[in-house]
C-alpha cells in the first residue's frame, strides 16, 4: 500500500487495522521480549507543537512513525497530528507499506485503551462517557462500540457542534447515545470514561465510581493532565493505577502534577503477564504512547496487507 493520495492512504490503513484484530496483536507484542524500541526523539515546535521520530523493530518488520503534533491546527480545519508511519521487511530491507500516521495513532491509541477495558474494566456494559469529540474520541467510540457489550454513550466536548456530531455518529452504529455538558455529572452514572481531550486544561475533577475504568489518553507529556490533582490522589488510594508503558513513569502528567510516585505503578504488559494481577476499585489506565503500540500496527498491516 505505497499509495502517493492521502485520502486512499487513510481509507486503506483503517482498512488493515480492524480494532479487535489490533487489540489481539497488542496483546500477542506484550509477551514477546524480542522487540527493540528506542526512546523516541520528541522536538518541540512553535506553537507548542512537537515533531515525534519513534522507530521499532521485532526482528520482521522495522518502523519508524514520523509525525507532528500541532495543537492550534483544529482551528484552522487541519488535523491535529500528521505524518506516516514506515515499514520495512528487514530480511530484504524493502520497504512494504507507508501507513497514514494519524489513523495508525487513532486506532491503536483506542485499541490500547480497548485492550486495558476488556482486562481491567469491573463494569465493561457501560455506559461508556467520552469526554473529548475528536479523532480520538471518534476511534475510541469505535473500538470500545464494536468489542464491549455496550448499548449506551454520553459524548461531552468544548463546542456543542463536534459533541452533536460524535453524539449522531453513535446513534449509526446501534448504541443509544446523548450528550453531556458536565463530565463531572455523568460519573456517578458512567463505569466506563475516556478522555481524549487537547489536555489543556483539567476536564474531570469529580470522584469516579467504585467500579469505574478511566483511561485517561490526551495528556502524553509531564505538563499536560485533564484529571485533577485530587481525582488523581482519590483513586491512588482508593484503586488502582495502571501505565500503558514505562515511558508514562516520565509522561504521566495527570498523576506527576498529583505528585504520585509514577515507578511504582505496574504497567499493561505486567497486568497481561499475570493472569490474577491484582485489581481493587476504580481502575486509571493512563495512556501516553509508546512506539510499541506502533510495531503492533504495522504487525498486523504487513500480515494482512500479504494475505
Amino acid at each position: 500500500m505505497n499509495t502517493s493520495n492521502d485520502a486512499d492512504r487513510t481509507t486503506e490503513t483503517a482498512k488493515l487495522l480492524p480494532y479487535g484484530d489490533l487489540a489481539e496483536e497488542i496483546a500477542a507484542l506484550l509477551q514477546r521480549d524480542d522487540i527493540v524500541i528506542p526512546q523516541r526523539l520528541v522536538m518541540p515546535l512553535a506553537s507548542g507543537g512537537s515533531f515525534f521520530i519513534m522507530p521499532a523493530t521485532d526482528g520482521e518488520v522495522a518502523i519508524s512513525k514520523v509525525i507532528t503534533f500541532t495543537p492550534t491546527n483544529p482551528a484552522s480545519g487541519r488535523p491535529t497530528i500528521m505524518g506516516d508511519v514506515l515499514v520495512f521487511e528487514v530480511a530484504t530491507g524493502e520497504r512494504t507499506l507507508i501507513l497514514d500516521g494519524p489513523s495508525v495513532t487513532a486506532r491503536r491509541t483506542a485499541a490500547v485503551s480497548l485492550l486495558a477495558a476488556q482486562r481491567l474494566a469491573p463494569n465493561p456494559a457501560g455506559p461508556l462517557l467520552i469526554v473529548g469529540a475528536g479523532v480520538q474520541g471518534r476511534a475510541h467510540l469505535e473500538a470500545f462500540v464494536s468489542e464491549l457489550p455496550l448499548t449506551e454513550v454520553w459524548i461531552t466536548s468544548r463546542t456543542r457542534t463536534s459533541a452533536e456530531r460524535l453524539r449522531d455518529y453513535a446513534r449509526t452504529l446501534g448504541v443509544s447515545a446523548e450528550i453531556c455538558e458536565d463530565p463531572d455529572q455523568a460519573l456517578p452514572d458512567c463505569p466506563l470514561v475516556v478522555t481524549v481531550t487537547p489536555a489543556d486544561k483539567i476536564v474531570i475533577h469529580g470522584t469516579p465510581r467504585k467500579d469505574a475504568f478511566i483511561a485517561a489518553v490526551g495528556a502524553f507529556t509531564a505538563k499536560m493532565a485533564e484529571l485533577s490533582i485530587e481525582t488523581c490522589r482519590w483513586i491512588a488510594t482508593h484503586g488502582t493505577i495502571v501505565l500503558d508503558s514505562p515511558d508514562a513513569v516520565h509522561e504521566a502528567g495527570d498523576l506527576l502534577q498529583a505528585g504520585l510516585e509514577t515507578n511504582q505503578y505496574p504497567t499493561l504488559q505486567d497486568v497481561m503477564r499475570t493472569p490474577d494481577h491484582p485489581r481493587t476499585g476504580p481502575v486509571l489506565f493512563k495512556s501516553c504512547g509508546w512506539a510499541g503500540w506502533d510495531l503492533a500496527a504495522a504487525r498486523l498491516a504487513h500480515r494482512l496487507n500479504r494475505s
